[in-house]
């Protein structure tokens, strides 16, 4: 392409070019070419739906922990495949913050909650907070890691760590929403599941849970 096409028409055209490709390494290579993480994240507010689809379907491939933000805002943008691409970039920018050896060890805790190896995920996330203690993503697997195990108030002030770290962690206001729920406390769940939707309107199996906890508050 020529280099004097302009930088927005040119994310336009590598999306264009992956959607009837589908090709991931190309579309990767040619955004890595010329674009910077910060203009990836400006391009998020480009009046063009295209554009920001593209920005938010990149920095899910070549951003890091510094494109959180600008993700998280996406998270409400008024296109629903915005929404979408943002929601599963901002997933992945999540655990890359740390060392590379502290993300290795975040992914073994992630697999060992998704193995229900809870207590084994647990003592790992210790270790692991012990050394870089301001990793939202680590406190986010310990609390699904007490959550397993039974332990809902540790899991709740994990939650709640990790929304101070991170104001745009929505699965851990969702989280925080069903351990409040074990503890029976629907009002704090409530409350908790609202600011869920209120980072990420489209968590459909919150927003039920929302509608629930109204109805039966109501009839209290």
């Amino acid at each position: 392409m020529s280099r004097n096409v302009p930088r927005t028409a040119l994310l336009g055209a590598f999306y264009e070019d992956y959607l009837k490709h589908l090709d991931t390494a190309r579309f990767v290579a040619d955004v890595n070419s010329r674009y910077m993480q910060g203009t990836l994240q400006r391009l998020l507010e480009h009046p063009l739906c295209d554009l920001r689809r593209a920005a938010a379907l990149a920095l899910g491939y070549v951003g890091d922990y510094a494109s959180n933000a600008a993700l998280g805002r996406a998270l409400n943008d008024r296109d629903p495949t915005v929404r979408l691409l943002a929601e599963t970039s901002i997933r992945k920018v999540w655990l890359r913050y740390g060392t590379e050896a502290q993300q290795k060890q975040l992914s073994i805790i992630i697999r060992l909650n998704a193995a229900r190896r809870y207590r084994d995920a647990l003592a790992r996330a210790h270790r692991l907070l012990e050394e870089i203690d301001d990793f939202a993503e680590v406190y986010n697997q310990r609390a699904v890691a007490y959550y397993g195990l039974g332990e809902h108030a540790e899991a709740i002030q994990d939650c709640r760590t990790t929304l101070e770290l991170n104001p745009y962690h929505f699965a851990a206001a969702a989280g925080m929403g069903q351990a409040y729920l074990e503890l029976r406390d629907p009002i704090a769940a409530l409350e908790a599941f609202r600011r869920a939707l209120r980072l990420n309107p489209d968590l459909h199996a919150v927003r039920i849970q929302v509608a629930k906890l109204e109805r039966l508050i109501e009839d209290v």
